[in-house]
């Protein structure tokens, strides 16, 4: 419970109702009076402020690697990265995992067991490199009518 965490694309803020740890809830849409209303890559914490940073099906952005930038830069060093993803948005999961090392994560455990979701932990390692980080790409997410 001690440990500070930050929601980005927290949604309606269900992480933040469900534990009891301070949770920092951003999103581009204000679902719950919690969330803070602001760009991914630009959240309003202080460096190196928090011990966790959740990414739960909101990697949607365009600027895919200023967005992870931001969580290494709030992330205290050593702190937790967690990515939930729908599982075919990876168009190469090992270059994926690779251009995270050039952004100062060092990859803990993948779960890639399901076809669906692909569920990733990172810890930071330090600041990331600079230049582009090739292999951090994520393909459009296609919805299956059923």
């Amino acid at each position: 419970a001690s440990l500070a965490v930050a929601d980005f694309g927290c949604g309606d803020c269900t992480l933040a109702a469900s534990v009891r740890n301070q949770v920092h809830c951003f999103d581009l849409v204000p679902l719950s009076p919690r969330v803070t209303v602001c760009d991914m890559a630009k959240v309003p914490l202080a460096a190196e402020s928090v011990d966790v940073a959740v990414f739960c099906l909101a990697l949607m952005g365009t600027n895919l690697q200023e967005i992870l930038g931001e969580a290494n830069r709030v992330l205290k060093l050593g702190g937790t990265l967690m990515v939930a993803e729908v599982a075919s948005r990876f168009e190469d999961i090992h270059a994926f995992l690779k251009a995270m090392t050039q952004l100062g994560f060092r990859t803990v455990s993948k779960d890639l067991s399901s076809s669906y979701f692909y569920l990733l932990e990172f810890a930071k390692t330090g600041r990331a490199r600079p230049g582009r980080a090739p292999g951090l790409r994520l393909q459009p997410c296609l919805y299956k009518r059923r």
